[in-house]
């Protein structure tokens, strides 16, 4: 009877223990720390798990690998990958539970690309591009402003050609699923070739006429070389970019420009024409001003054949002095007492020394020199050529040189210091207080 009564009893306590007994429950989740999917990425552990007592967890390809704390927080991935997180929770009681979650790591995006052009950037500019990226996973999407394909999806790009002229943007995206980052570099096209020139004779030979020298103004763009052809000039051929060039031969002249670059090539051609050699310089409407218009500067009374210009009072330099061959007085501004005289005399009448003054004679008076001249108005209108001048005896006598008054049109002789003859037509005599002038035209021989 006692022994039927105590296994009662150890039973019924044996059925309360076991009713007794508690389970281990629950569940973890993941999360992406500030959303970064991409590496380096931080996952945090949320855990769920009741009725454990220890907890093995496992981080695949995280840092740390394993943790036995309840919560272990958060877990570091800096490689790519999908991985797996495990845990296994235990009790006294024996209960356990095993549970598991997985994570996408994604790579980060770090874009490096290079372009290199084939020879160089004159159109058409072929480019090599080398992707440089690097990380699995990712996808490379290519555009190509104005270029020859526009766009490209894949890693690796073929060549890419651009034509247009100027700067072309070359834009590579890259993503990882989680997010996209964009660069953009450029490249310059330079224009395509085109050969052009320009040209213009010295200054002495703006008439045209034989021999005549030349001044070729290259205006080609994107060229690096040329090749210039010159029919009847000297020289006959030239590489140099801006060259100089003698024609002596009168007549129309072809000159030829092959330009080039590393691509392409392209030719010009243009002609001159030459005329034939008259010796003698033809200049219209020069004004010169009486002595008080000149020493105010306001008209100018000074003149050299060899710029074309007049001078004023102070326009004169040491550098141009010298170059004045043909000087006016007008003594008042009623044009009643004027003659022409000569640069190393000035300071005889009125005007300042001039330095390294020239020596010209003058014949202001052909009636009156008794020299034998007789050069009429419709001579030196008729005249084209030195040939009407060039035997007059232009000697310097004193009453030659003598002042004349208010006639026109009226005809001057002169000879310059080197022995160019010339004549001075003047053709109006315009009467306006401390500003008046005379104009002439006057014709020179060149030499």
């Amino acid at each position: 009877m006692k022994k039927a009564l105590l296994l009662l009893v150890f039973i019924v306590i044996t059925s309360c223990y076991q009713e007794t007994s508690i389970a281990v429950e629950g569940d973890f989740k993941t999360s992406y720390v500030n959303g970064d999917e991409s590496i380096p990425v931080i996952i945090k552990i949320d855990s769920k798990i009741t009725g454990a007592d220890t907890y093995e967890w496992t981080f695949e390809g995280g840092s740390p690998s394993t943790s036995n704390l309840k919560n272990p927080g958060e877990i570091l991935y800096d490689k790519q990958g999908t991985y797996i997180i495990k845990l296994r929770a235990s009790n006294a009681d024996g209960e356990s539970k095993e549970v598991s979650n997985t994570v996408v790591i994604r790579e980060g995006i770090n874009i490096d690309f290079t372009h290199e052009i084939i020879k160089s950037n004159y159109s058409p500019v072929e480019a090599i591009l080398t992707n440089n990226t690097l990380g699995e996973g990712l996808t490379f999407k290519w555009d190509f402003h104005d270029g020859m394909p526009s766009t490209f999806t894949g890693k690796t790009p073929p060549n890419v050609v651009f034509t247009s002229p100027g700067e072309h943007a070359i834009a590579l995206t890259v993503s990882n699923g989680f997010e996209s980052q964009k660069i953009i570099k450029t490249i310059n096209v330079e224009p395509i070739l085109v050969s052009r020139f320009m040209y213009e004779p010295k200054f002495e030979n703006d008439d045209y006429e034989a021999p005549v020298t030349i001044n070729f103004i290259n205006k080609s763009i994107s060229a690096t070389s040329y090749k210039w052809t010159f029919r009847g000039g000297n020289p006959a051929t030239s590489t140099e970019e801006n060259p100089t060039v003698v024609f002596t031969s009168v007549g129309i002249h072809e000159v030829t420009l092959e330009a080039s670059n590393d691509k392409t090539n392209q030719i010009f051609t243009s002609t001159l024409t030459v005329q034939p050699d008259t010796n003698l310089r033809m200049l219209t409407n020069i004004k010169l001003g009486i002595n008080t218009s000149h020493n105010n500067n306001n008209i100018g009374a000074m003149f050299s054949t060899t710029t074309r210009l007049v001078y004023k009072a102070n326009e004169i330099s040491d550098q141009n002095s010298g170059l004045i061959d043909i000087v006016f007085q007008g003594l008042n501004s009623n044009l009643t007492y004027n003659k022409f005289i000569s640069p190393d005399q000035v300071n005889n009448y009125g005007f300042i020394s001039l330095k390294n003054a020239q020596n010209t004679i003058f014949v202001n008076s052909q009636n009156l020199c008794n020299c034998g001249l007789n050069f009429t108005e419709a001579q030196f209108d008729a005249m084209v050529n030195d040939s009407p001048i060039k035997s007059l005896n232009i000697s310097y006598s004193a009453a030659g040189e003598q002042q004349f008054g208010f006639t026109y049109p009226r005809i001057i002789l002169f000879k310059t210091q080197d022995g160019k003859k010339g004549a001075i037509k003047i053709k109006d005599m315009v009467k306006n207080g401390a500003s008046s002038y005379i104009l002439c035209d006057i014709k020179v021989q060149k030499q």
